[in-house]
């Protein structure tokens, strides 16, 4: 039988979308679901007296989105999980988080009011919640930031963790290639400086391609030194990440940047992300290139 899960985390991080994406997966989803009555809702998924509305899936997946919108009855949640745990009914909790400045950023968009802020600032509301639910994401199963997610990432994550089965590792690495004219990334957590090696711009064969060419790649990783950083960044990267994940943090953004973000950082930024690529890492990865078509959109 599988285990029933609970869906919690931050207000504005995602758990409506989590929760409609798991019910596409074929689970039945019951949200705000009030604390009081989670032991009595395992206990029915245990006992099999909940009925199955697909008739079709021999072992039916249960979830219950609780929150911050459950008030004081929240501070019951740990007994009731400590109870639970103790007569041997599993459960899994996802916990959903994303930096303070995008959350707040989400409500201005929606204009939502937050469960808890009342008269106050949504940031003060969000601050009061995330000490609520601190003991909700020690006790996770998995950590899921969708500060830098699509509702199509979310998806593919939620895919990879409860259809595919495949192991979770709960730090994402992000690996950006950036243009200093246009501005360190704001959610950089390492910034290198790739501007020390050899502009392909001031050729005028290769200046209209880009890192993800192959004469550029060419022309950047010629220089040994271009190899040589990426050596060095490759034994950096996979020095931090272990102690990363042991101090708790989900997400690590890697930003690589030179003039324009079109050619050399692109180039360093592919051949440390095919570095760090791994079926048995510990860590997700992704890439991305923010900078690579603005030359070409403004018309240069």
């Amino acid at each position: 039988m599988a285990k029933p899960l609970i869906i919690t985390g931050m207000s504005g991080a995602g758990k409506h979308t989590a929760s409609s994406v798991l019910e596409d997966f074929g689970y039945h989803c019951v949200d705000n679901l009030p604390v009081p009555l989670l032991k009595s809702f395992v206990d029915l998924n245990f006992s099999g007296r909940i009925e199955n509305l697909d008739r079709s899936d021999d072992d039916p997946k249960y979830a219950v989105v609780i929150d911050i919108r459950n008030g004081k009855n929240l501070d019951l949640l740990q007994g009731i999980l400590d109870e639970l745990d103790a007569d041997g009914k599993g459960f899994e909790i996802l916990f959903l988080d994303a930096e303070d400045s995008v959350l707040v950023k989400r409500y201005k968009e929606t204009r939502h009011t937050h469960p808890i802020a009342g008269a106050k600032r949504v940031g003060d509301g969000l601050a009061m919640e995330r000490k609520a639910v601190t003991f909700l994401k020690q006790r996770a199963d998995y950590v899921v930031d969708t500060t830098h997610l699509l509702t199509r990432d979310l998806r593919s994550e939620l895919s990879s963790i409860f259809i595919d089965k495949k192991e979770y590792k709960s730090l994402l690495l992000t690996v950006l290639s950036f243009g200093f004219k246009y501005g360190i990334p704001q959610d950089a957590d390492l910034v290198f400086d790739v501007r020390f090696l050899p502009n392909p711009f001031y050729d005028l064969n290769l200046r209209p391609l880009t890192g993800n060419d192959e004469p550029i790649r060419q022309f950047v990783m010629k220089e040994p030194a271009a190899g040589e950083f990426v050596d060095k960044i490759q034994d950096l990267i996979l020095f931090l990440i272990p102690n990363y994940i042991k101090e708790g943090k989900n997400q690590l953004v890697i930003c690589i940047g030179c003039t324009g973000g079109k050619h050399r950082s692109v180039t360093l930024t592919n051949a440390i992300y095919d570095r760090l690529q791994s079926a048995d890492a510990p860590y997700g990865i992704r890439i991305e290139h923010r900078d690579i078509e603005k030359d070409a959109k403004r018309g240069k």
